[in-house]
């Protein structure tokens, strides 16, 4: 994948993961305090979600095509709306501060309610922001899906999510977009491919043509051809 893609999406993960950890740190001592006689079925939705993130992204992180992350970032972005929605539904409108020395029950009696407000305000924050990263993630994915289909790959949504670009970037490149001794040299046009020059780094096809990229193998460069679209 290209380097900016690579640190972003992994950026999301470790992000994802604190979060979700952190969720499922507050349901699990909600389950050792009111399970099983309170908020049962609320404090196991609140187990369960962060547990199949975490795994899920355990899988993805580095078994993924475009495909498969898009459809994980629809699935668990519907789960953490309906994680978020149950919280707000949970806790409503209550000013934890106002709750000093109050008790609510619990599977041993009692336990402090301002306490267990607060902790329920984290989970409805972190349920709202994981929701809302994953909607974002899920429309960036497209976008460069898009892109990487517009130079030819249109194959991408089965290829390994490595090969995806980041924005103003090529698939399958490590910085196409910048200057200096690390950019990408391009096959020259001897070789079937192109020179470098090209505006933003994107090689612009011939009228009638569509770009053809091959990654290089073991960190060969990638070769670039125009086809005929007649042929493609």
């Amino acid at each position: 994948m290209t380097v900016r893609f690579g640190n972003n999406r992994l950026g999301f993960y470790l992000v994802v993961f604190v979060l979700s950890g952190t969720v499922l740190g507050l349901a699990a001592n909600f389950a050792n305090v009111f399970l099983p006689h309170f908020h049962k079925d609320f404090i196991v939705f609140a187990i369960v979600v962060p547990s199949l993130t975490i795994f899920t992204f355990l899988l993805t992180l580095q078994w993924a095509v475009p495909q498969t992350e898009a459809i994980t970032l629809f699935i668990l972005g519907t789960l953490w709306l309906a994680m978020g929605a149950w919280s707000t539904d949970v806790i409503g409108p209550l000013q934890c501060d106002s709750l000093a020395g109050q008790k609510t029950p619990s599977k041993n009696g009692q336990t402090n309610f301002q306490a267990y407000c607060y902790e329920m305000k984290v989970i409805q924050a972190f349920s709202w922001a994981l929701f809302a990263m994953f909607v974002v993630a899920f429309l960036i994915l497209f976008q460069l899906v898009a892109q990487a289909e517009r130079f030819g790959r249109y194959r991408i949504w089965t290829e390994p999510i490595r090969e995806l670009p980041w924005f103003n970037e090529m698939p399958g490149y490590y910085n196409t977009n910048t200057n200096g001794p690390g950019m990408m040299q391009y096959p020259p046009p001897s070789a079937g491919g192109y020179g470098p020059g090209y505006p933003y780094g994107y090689p612009v096809p011939n009228p009638g043509h569509s770009i053809i990229i091959q990654p290089g193998m073991n960190g060969a460069p990638p070769t670039i051809t125009q086809m005929p679209l007649s042929a493609a």
